[in-house]
């Protein structure tokens, strides 16, 4: 007479008892006040600090549109992208500087003479890297020619890694102008574009939860409403007038029409970073930061924003 075999009981994925699971708004809420200490003290400290920290931000956010990029099958050029966003923001960051930075300062303590950045011969040499960089893109093709499992041409692979250099890098290096005056780097600019995105974020959200019912683009971000989108855009305007108790030099005309530019721009370069991912079929861009998601995520307003606002800094000064 046979026995059948005495039943295993299935492995538990409980967490040890006495040690509950981090929920995700603790998570959410910790690496938040972590994150904003970081961004906050690099660009309150130095502009060398704050470009360290925009340079690493913009470097991380277009490797996470690379990635996302090769979940559907291109293969852009990510080293060689990332290196060359480094190279942007640098310039960019440098051709502002030599306006503004101290010129007393003496490289390395070492008693040298006072550094001074040639701003012309750095937006030459920047200009002629552009102009080369799709003939680098596309020889870099032709040397891995043909690749394996991709059947759509090279020039595919060309495109998409010069459309995160401007989608991501371009812009997010456009940050230096927001950063510097003519007098030199204030910080307190900086902060008031971050306290006007955060406005907008905060303005729709609370706005969408207590009255949303007209969906603002249901199929690309269903939790987005109308009535959201007017909330973030009025406490927007009203951070933009709030602004004059921190830069009392800037009129409130000025004021109210960057806070507008903020409030209607910001929310669409939201929406379009939902479009990729959802044509990519992923929920975050990335998992630097657990309960936040990726870089991207985060700084996705800063696309559609910073290139408008250098713009109007062309026309208004």
């Amino acid at each position: 007479m046979s026995t059948s075999p005495t039943p295993v009981s299935p492995a538990t994925t409980e967490p040890p008892a006495g040690k509950p699971a981090m929920s995700n708004l603790t998570q959410r809420i910790i690496f938040g006040v972590i994150g904003a200490v970081l961004l906050l003290g690099s660009v309150w400290y130095s502009a060398w600090t704050f470009a360290l920290f925009f340079g690493l931000v913009q470097m991380r956010m277009l490797w996470e549109f690379y990635r996302m990029m090769r979940e559907v099958g291109y293969k852009p050029a990510a080293l060689l992208g990332g290196g060359i966003s480094v190279v942007i923001f640098a310039s960019l960051f440098l051709v502002r500087a030599g306006e503004g930075l101290d010129t007393s300062f003496n490289y390395m303590n070492a008693g040298w003479h006072t550094v001074i950045y040639p701003a012309n011969l750095i937006g030459a040499l920047l200009g002629l890297l552009l102009l080369l960089l799709p003939t680098i893109l596309i020889l870099r093709e032709m040397a891995a020619w043909p690749r394996e499992k991709q059947d759509f041409s090279p020039f595919a692979n060309v495109g998409v890694a010069l459309l995160g250099l401007l989608y991501v890098s371009l812009p997010m290096s456009l940050l230096s102008l927001v950063a510097f005056t003519e007098t030199g780097y204030d910080y307190r600019r900086v902060f008031a574009l971050l306290l006007l995105v955060w406005s907008s974020d905060i303005g729709a959200y609370a706005a969408g939860k207590t009255f949303g019912k007209h969906k603002l683009a249901p199929k690309i971000s269903p939790g987005k409403t109308w009535e959201g989108a007017v909330g973030g855009f009025l406490l927007t305007l009203v951070m933009g007038w709030a602004l004059g108790y921190l830069l009392p030099e800037l009129s409130l005309t000025y004021r109210l029409v960057v806070a507008g530019v903020v409030a209607v721009f910001g929310p669409l370069g939201d929406l379009a970073e939902s479009m990729l991912k959802r044509s990519v079929d992923i929920k975050d861009s990335g998992r630097i930061m657990p309960g936040h998601g990726g870089l991207l995520d985060r700084f996705d307003a800063f696309l559609f924003i910073l290139p408008v606002l250098a713009l109007l800094r062309l026309l208004l000064g």
